[in-house]
Parts: C-alpha cells; sequence; structure tokens
C-alpha cells in the first residue's frame, strides 16, 4: 500500500519506523514529518496539519490507500471523516468517536451513564459554582478543563485554595465549563488497546513520568520517560480493565452510532477497589508509542488496517518478551520558556549501543547538522531482557549525545525499579545532582 502517516514527533518516528518494516509497505510519505521520520519516508513540506482539504486532495492524487493519523488535533477536528468520504481508510477515531479525549466532560458522563468505575465528579460553568463546590468536597481534589489542552490541563490541587485558583483559571483563559473530580488514591498506568467497533484487543501497557525533574517534581509536561510494560498492571488488571472499562466503552460508542475505530489510551488509576479510568486518550501516547513500537513484533501495517476497516478480530497482535524504556531530552527550561536552534551531535554513536534507538521529536535539519527545534527533542530508547537492562542501555545512549542545551531526568524508572537501584546516575549528563547545573543538571533550588 501507499501510505500517509501525519505528525512530527518522537511518537510519530517510531510509528514511522514500526511502519516502514512491514513487507505491506510499497510508497511511504510524512507530513510533516521530522528528520528522523525522512530517513523512513519522504517528507512533504508546505501541508499543515490543520489542512485538511489539503491533505485529503494531496491523497487523492498520490494514490494514498492508507493513512495513519499520529496526533489527537487532526482526529477531534474530523480528519478522518473527511479521509473516508473519499474512499481513503485511515487509523484514526471519527470526529464524534474522538470525543472519548476532545471532551472530558462527554467521557464522564459516558462513564457515569454506563457503570464504568471512574472517579467522582461535578461539572459547572462558573467559577462561583465550582468554587463552591471544592470548599465543599475538601482537598486534595482535581480540576480539568474541558478540550485538548497537550497532557496539560489538570490540576491535582493539595489545597482548597489551589483548587478555587484553577477554577478560577479555566474561565479566565476562556473555558465555559470546569470538571472538578475526586481526588484517587494508588498508582497510575496506561493500557492500549485496539478498537474496531465492538472488538477489543489489548495492546500493551506502560507508565511515563510527567513531572520535569528527579524524584517527580517540578512542573507537569508532556511526558519526560516511559517503560513498557507496566510491572504494576498484572495480568488479573489488565483483565479488570478490559472487563470494566474498556470493553463497555467501545459497547456505548456503539449503542451512540459512533463507534471507535483506533487506539483507544486508557490512563488508569489501581486504587484499592480496582482500576478506575482517569482519562482516555484516542491515539497513541508520547512518550508511550517509543516503548511500545520497539516491543511490537508483528507487521504494523497489517494490524493498523485490519482495525481500520473492521478486521481487527482476523490478527493477532504480536510482542516480544522484552522490556523497553525511552528516556526525552528535553531543551532547557521546557515546560517553561526555552531557546531552538542549538546543535545536537553523538546520535549515530548512540545508535550503536545494542538494543539503543533515538527516536527524533523536537529537531530540524542547518545544513548537514541537527539542531534543536522544540521542547522535547529526543527520545533515547532502549530493550532489554530486563527492565533494568533497557534503563542501563538507554542511559548509555544518552551518555554518547552531544548537546549541552539539554536535560533529562536520571531516574526514569524508579517505581518498577526502586528508588535504591538509582545512584548518583549512570551519566554526568541530566543529573539531579545537589551543586552542579553543568550539562543539563537540576540542582534542588532550581526546582
Amino acid at each position: 500500500m501507499n501510505i500517509l502517516l501525519l505528525g512530527s514527533g518522537g511518537r510519530e518516528h517510531a510509528l514511522a519506523w514500526k511502519l516502514a518494516q512491514s513487507p505491506n509497505m510499497s510508497q511511504f510519505y510524512a507530513i510533516p514529518g521530522n528528520p528522523g521520520i525522512a530517513e523512513h519516508a519522504e517528507l512533504i513540506e508546505g501541508i499543515p496539519l490543520s489542512a485538511h482539504d489539503t491533505i485529503v486532495k494531496w491523497c487523492q492524487d498520490h494514490g494514498i490507500e492508507f493513512v495513519v493519523v499520529g496526533p489527537e488535533a487532526p482526529l477531534v477536528a474530523g480528519l478522518v471523516d473527511r479521509l473516508e468520504a473519499v474512499g481513503i481508510p485511515a487509523f484514526g477515531p471519527t470526529a464524534a468517536a474522538a470525543r472519548l479525549e476532545g471532551s472530558k466532560l462527554f467521557t464522564k458522563e459516558l462513564c457515569k451513564a454506563n457503570l464504568i468505575p471512574t472517579a467522582a465528579f461535578g461539572r459547572f460553568t462558573s467559577a462561583a459554582e465550582g468554587a463552591a463546590y471544592v470548599r465543599q468536597q475538601g482537598a486534595p481534589i482535581v480540576v480539568k478543563a474541558d478540550g485538548l489542552m497537550a497532557g496539560k490541563g489538570v490540576v491535582v490541587a493539595l489545597s482548597e485554595e489551589e483548587a478555587v485558583d484553577a477554577v478560577e483559571q479555566v474561565f479566565a483563559g476562556g473555558g465555559t465549563e470546569v470538571l472538578i473530580e475526586e481526588f484517587m488514591e494508588g498508582e497510575e498506568a496506561s493500557l492500549f488497546a485496539l478498537v474496531d467497533g465492538e472488538t477489543v484487543v489489548l495492546f500493551g501497557s506502560a507508565q511515563d513520568h510527567k513531572r520535569a525533574f528527579d524524584g517527580d517534581l517540578g512542573p507537569n509536561t508532556g511526558g519526560m520517560g516511559a517503560y513498557s510494560p507496566a510491572p504494576v498492571l498484572t495480568p488479573e488488571l489488565e483483565r479488570r480493565a478490559l472487563d470494566e472499562i474498556l470493553i463497555p466503552t467501545a459497547r456505548a460508542m456503539v449503542a451512540a452510532g459512533t463507534p471507535y475505530r483506533g487506539v483507544l489510551y486508557a490512563g488508569l488509576m489501581l486504587t484499592a477497589d480496582g482500576p478506575k479510568l482517569v482519562e482516555y486518550n484516542c491515539r497513541f501516547g508520547d512518550p508511550e508509542c517509543q516503548v511500545l513500537m520497539p516491543r511490537f513484533t508483528g507487521d504494523l501495517v497489517q494490524v493498523l488496517h485490519a482495525t481500520a476497516t473492521g478486521h481487527l478480530a482476523e490478527v493477532t497482535p504480536e510482542w516480544s518478551q522484552d522490556a523497553a524504556m525511552t528516556v526525552v531530552y528535553a531543551s532547557r527550561g521546557y515546560p517553561g520558556p526555552h531557546q531552538v536552534g542549538s546543535p545536537i551531535g553523538g546520535l549515530d554513536a548512540a545508535a550503536e549501543l545494542d538494543g539503543v534507538l533515538v527516536f527524533q521529536a523536537g529537531t530540524r535539519r542547518k545544513g548537514v547538522g541537527l539542531i534543536s527545534n522544540g521542547g522535547r527533542v529526543l527520545n533515547v530508547t532502549a530493550t532489554g531482557a530486563t527492565l533494568g537492562e533497557a534503563r542501563d542501555r538507554a542511559y548509555a545512549g544518552l551518555a554518547r549525545i552531544e548537546w549541552p542545551d539539554g536535560f533529562f531526568r536520571s531516574d526514569i524508572g524508579w517505581r518498577a525499579l526502586g528508588k535504591d537501584t538509582f545512584g548518583e546516575s549512570t551519566t554526568d549528563k541530566g543529573t539531579m545532582d545537589k551543586g552542579t547545573m553543568d550539562k543539563g543538571t537540576m540542582d534542588k533550588g532550581a526546582r
């Protein structure tokens, strides 16, 4: 098949790397792509992801037979609907089904109506109503803005004052409704499933690290690293999540006349009462995709196309028993203001190590060299027979990269491996050393 991949991040580089291995691939294109994706696909320049008419016309003109949509914004905006209207199958949900990510309020009401376990909640259309609810419930409590917020529209408030301020910020920022949820105790994990209507097939688990700095300190980010599988998600818990959360969701969407097709990414809280839904995403996670793809051993084109065309029951995803870990190398200052344009070297040297891959995210070419072009810039990913081996390989890869303007966390995987397994660090770069700030370090006072 002639295939088009949409997106430009580390998630899309991981998808491109795996898609390109398929014997079902003929011509492979990407819009807009990045320098890493360019190693696998021909990049098409000058077409923004928001230009749906242009994308559809380009697909028709170039004989595209299958489109894989990476990020959430085109899905929520209805690009899959537009492609399917002209007979081009696409991996990803329609706009109506993508409301599972596009509207937290939609998802909460669906859970309530179908007895899907999730946090108790209230929804409010004014700051005064929301503040009154906060004071009635007390803290800790969770405040969420509706809509797509790039993984940053959630405030876990530890005091009533913090929660009230978060509610006011939602409306000050132009929001018209706020979601306030019960604070759930437990460990969080991600469970992925492919869905083509009522058929639901599990597609791996992961845990990520949202906070910018070691020890889960600092501001929330889009994700600073991840590992797969998630040991905390035992087979029993996965089965409960499938039976109590994912399958009822798929059936509810079919009953509503908006069947879901694509990957359904469930953020779960593993509470004393069992798994509960935190939120849904309607695409692969980033950086979770970067640890799923190295572990997936099957034909990704075949599996994604079967999902998109209603034939998921005819394929069986195949997985390696290896563990995988990815560590995000980010621009200093991320997720706040940060510089771009600094040179990066050593990627080939890192990838020479056994089991190590480097997925590019915020990069661009300048002459023959590579420079930073975003907040999260690289994903250094490694596989190993154990999670500890994957961790050691990933950090060894990071040590070979030459980029003084970047930083990374030195404790990715601590929940699964235990804090005691992390010493000062396996590298001088990216450590949280108490007294230094060289080459990506962050002392405690800088947090």
